[in-house]
């Protein structure tokens, strides 16, 4: 499958990555990419083509992905209509906040839309990407989409689109959630005496090896951390003392908040 891409910023080029090292050849990609730095860096570090033309780098591709900031999305994407019906390529969208409808208006008629939510962890080959595709686009359309984004980790579809802006609160955002944890514990341990170096690596190492216990076990995460909650111990005092601080509701708020505001750039950028 050639590929091309549409921005070369760091998803892109953790996605470029990705599909290396699972066997894509450097030559089976293209980048369109308007700075000339990160040019010269895609095609020194990557291998593969990068021009500042976007028809050059579409031209032959039958999988586009669109990494672009959504504010440019749709210009880019019109000013590609004749590429773009030629060969009718996927096009995939990585661009936060755009509606399928918006892009396939820009796209033009008979072009294939996925839109794609992917998070931070995909920069080291860790991360989970929610992906939503309108009934019309079919299968073997939605596995290329998979078979991309499954280079940078897991995949999840989704039912609907306005499900995306669930993804985006959880997974999207959900890594800054855990680096504030950890943070606020390493802080927290530093005030209570530990030397802050320490604190730092016993945070992180902590939330690391918790990832993990957690991605090899059944995901049941209630569980998991009952397993860890002995009654009467050190634990269950952490625990309680968040529960009467109503840390269940302050995190429904926030994936709520987080929700409700990809629901308003939507708005913004896909009118």
């Amino acid at each position: 499958m050639q590929l091309a891409f549409l921005g070369g910023g760091n998803m892109a080029r953790a996605l470029i990555g990705g599909l290396l090292r699972r066997g894509t050849r450097p030559e089976q990609i293209s980048v369109g990419e308007s700075v000339e730095a990160a040019r010269t860096a895609l095609a020194r570090d990557l291998g593969i083509t990068a021009t500042a033309d976007n028809v050059a780098a579409v031209e032959n591709a039958e999988f586009v992905v669109l990494a672009v900031k959504p504010q440019d999305a749709a210009a880019v994407l019109a000013s590609l209509q004749p590429s773009l019906a030629r060969k009718k390529p996927v096009v995939l969208s990585v661009a936060a906040g755009i509606r399928a409808s918006a892009l396939e208006r820009s796209c033009g008629s008979g072009i294939p839309v996925v839109r794609a939510m992917p998070n931070r962890p995909a920069f080291v080959g860790a991360g989970v990407t929610g992906l939503y595709a309108p009934e019309h686009v079919g299968a073997s359309h939605r596995a290329a989409a998979e078979q991309v984004m499954q280079a940078v980790g897991e995949v999840v579809w989704v039912p609907s689109e306005e499900a995306i802006d669930v993804v985006t609160a959880l997974s999207g955002s959900g890594p800054a959630y855990f680096f504030l944890l950890a943070e606020l514990m390493a802080q927290a341990a530093t005030d209570l005496g530990l030397e802050p170096q320490a604190a730092r690596r016993l945070a992180v190492a902590t939330l690391h090896g918790a990832g993990l216990l957690a991605h090899s076990s059944d995901g049941d995460l209630a569980r998991l951390r009952a397993e860890v909650t002995s009654k009467g111990g050190t634990t269950e005092a952490a625990v309680r003392t968040m529960e009467a601080a109503d840390l269940r509701g302050i995190i429904s708020r926030a994936l709520e908040a987080a929700t409700r505001r990809s629901r308003e750039l939507a708005e913004q950028f896909g009118a």
